[in-house]
C-alpha cells in the first residue's frame, strides 16, 4: 500500500469516528485510556503474588474475592445511580482499581487477609466500572453500530494487551537504578503509572453528557425464557473467565520464566490480531457474529489442548497466544448480543435495562466461581501439575457448548415479536 493511500485510509476512518455521536466517542476514548490499565491488572498482580509467595492458591484467593465484590456492588452501584450521576460512578470504580493496588503493593506481608481485603477493593472498583461502563455502553449504542464501537474498543484492548505487558515486563526485570534495582519498588512505580492513568480517564468520562437510568426498580426475581437462556451462555463465560485471569500468569511463572517473559508471550502475534478485529468491527453485520464466536472458542481449545499435551514453555507460549486471539474475538461477538437480548426483554417484559445489566453480572458470578473452585479442589486435593494441565481442557470442553446455545439466542432475539425494534433506535 502506498503512504499516501495509507494515510489517505486513516484519515476517512477517523473522519468516521467523528461521524459517531458525542457520547459515544467520549466513551470510547475514555476506555482505550483505562485499556492500558487492564493489563497490569490482570497479569502482574497475579505474578506479584506468586513472586512473593509462590503459592497459586494465594492468586486464586486474590480473585475469588475480586469476583464476590463484583456483583454486590453492581447491586450498590443500582441504588446509587438514584443519588449520584453515572459518570462520577464510572470514575470511582477506575480510580478504586488504582487504589486497591496501591494497598497491595504497600503490604509488608502478602497474608490471607491483606489478600481478601485488596481482593474485595479490586472487585468493588470492577463493579463500578462493568456495571456503568456496560449501561453506558448499551444507552449510547444501537444495534447496527455495536459491531464498531465493541471492534474499535476491542481493538485498543489489544494493542494494549500486546504493548503493556512487555513494556512492563522488562520494566521489571530490569529496574533503573533509582529504584535501587529493588522489585517490589518496581512494582510500585508501576502501580503510581496506573493510578495516574486512572485519574486521566476519569477527567475524560466527565466530558460526556450521559442520563443515569430510570430505577424506580431493578432487582428482579423472574424473566423471560430468552433472558434465562442468555444467563446460561453468562455461566459458560464466567467459568472460562475464572482461570484466564490467573492461569497464564501461573502457567508463565512456573515453566517459562519471569515478567520479561510474561509480557513478550503475550504480545506475540498481537498486531495481527489488533488490526483484524478493527476490520471486523468495522465489516461485519449482526449476522456475522455467530461466525467469529464460534472461531474464538475453537481457538481457545486448540490452545488448551496444545498446553495439556506438550505442559512446557512451548505449549504455554501457545496456550497464551490462543487466549491473545480468543478474548478479543469472543468479546467483540458477545457484547452485542448481550446488548441485543437486553434491549429485547426490556421492551417485552417492561423493565430498566439497567435490570438485565446487574442481574447478568451474577450469572458470571456463578461461573467464575465454579471456575476457580474446580481448580481450588484440584490443586488441594489432587495435584497443582493436574489442575494446570487438565482443568483447561475440561474448561475449554465445556465452553464448545456456548457455540450453538448462542446461535440460538441470536435467532430467538431477532425473530418477529422479539421486540426487534427496541434494540434500534438511535442513541447518542
Amino acid at each position: 500500500m502506498k503512504p499516501k493511500s495509507l494515510i489517505s485510509r486513516i484519515g476517512s476512518e477517523y473522519t468516521y469516528f467523528l461521524s459517531i455521536p458525542w457520547n459515544m466517542r467520549v466513551l470510547l476514548v475514555t476506555n482505550m485510556i483505562y485499556a492500558f490499565v487492564l493489563p497490569v491488572i490482570e497479569l502482574f498482580v497475579v505474578a506479584y503474588i506468586m513472586r512473593n509467595s509462590d503459592d497459586p492458591l494465594k492468586a486464586m484467593v486474590y480473585y475469588l474475592m475480586v469476583y464476590t465484590g463484583i456483583p454486590f456492588t453492581f447491586l450498590v452501584n443500582g441504588y446509587l445511580l438514584n443519588r449520584f450521576k453515572v459518570a462520577n460512578l464510572y470514575s470511582f470504580g477506575m480510580l478504586l482499581s488504582g487504589i486497591s493496588m496501591l494497598i497491595m503493593m504497600n503490604l509488608k506481608e502478602l497474608t490471607m487477609t491483606g489478600l481478601v481485603l485488596a481482593g474485595i477493593l479490586m472487585g468493588a472498583s470492577f463493579g463500578f466500572f462493568w456495571a456503568n461502563r456496560d449501561f453506558l455502553a448499551l444507552s449510547t449504542t444501537n444495534d447496527n453500530n455495536r459491531n464498531y464501537y465493541y471492534g474499535l474498543e476491542t481493538f485498543f484492548y489489544t494493542l494494549t494487551a500486546i504493548l503493556v505487558p512487555v513494556a512492563v515486563g522488562m520494566f521489571l526485570t530490569h529496574p533503573f537504578s533509582f529504584f535501587g534495582h529493588s522489585i517490589k519498588g518496581t512494582y510500585r512505580a508501576v502501580t503510581i503509572g496506573v493510578f495516574i492513568l486512572t485519574i486521566i480517564s476519569s477527567i475524560v468520562i466527565q466530558k460526556g453528557q450521559f442520563q443515569n437510568p430510570n430505577l424506580k426498580r431493578f432487582l428482579f426475581f423472574h424473566f423471560d425464557r430468552l433472558w434465562l437462556k442468555m444467563q446460561v451462555l453468562a455461566v459458560l463465560k464466567g467459568l472460562a473467565q475464572g482461570y484466564l485471569v490467573t492461569a497464564p500468569a501461573i502457567l508463565i511463572m512456573r515453566l517459562v520464566g519471569n515478567e520479561d517473559s510474561l509480557g513478550i508471550i503475550q504480545s506475540i502475534s498481537g498486531i495481527i490480531t489488533a488490526l483484524a478485529l478493527y476490520i471486523l468491527g468495522r465489516l461485519t453485520k449482526p449476522k456475522h457474529r455467530i461466525y467469529v464466536f464460534s472461531t474464538g472458542y475453537i481457538i481457545f481449545m486448540i490452545g488448551a489442548l496444545c498446553n495439556g499435551i506438550l505442559f512446557s514453555s512451548t505449549g504455554v507460549m501457545i496456550f497464551a497466544l490462543s487466549i491473545v486471539l480468543f478474548r478479543p474475538l469472543h468479546d467483540i461477538a458477545y457484547f452485542p448480543i448481550q446488548m441485543k437480548v437486553i434491549n429485547v426483554v426490556a421492551e417485552k417484559e417492561k423493565r430498566s435495562e439497567f435490570a438485565y445489566i446487574f442481574n447478568h453480572e451474577f450469572g458470571l458470578y456463578v461461573g467464575r466461581f465454579l471456575g476457580l473452585l474446580l481448580f481450588i479442589f484440584l490443586v488441594t486435593y489432587i495435584s497443582e501439575i493436574v489442575a494446570l494441565k487438565y482443568s483447561l481442557i475440561i474448561i475449554a470442553l465445556i465452553q464448545i457448548l456456548s457455540i450453538p446455545l448462542a446461535k440460538h439466542i441470536i435467532r430467538k432475539s431477532y425473530s418477529p415479536g422479539s421486540g426487534e425494534k427496541s434494540g434500534d433506535k438511535q442513541r447518542g
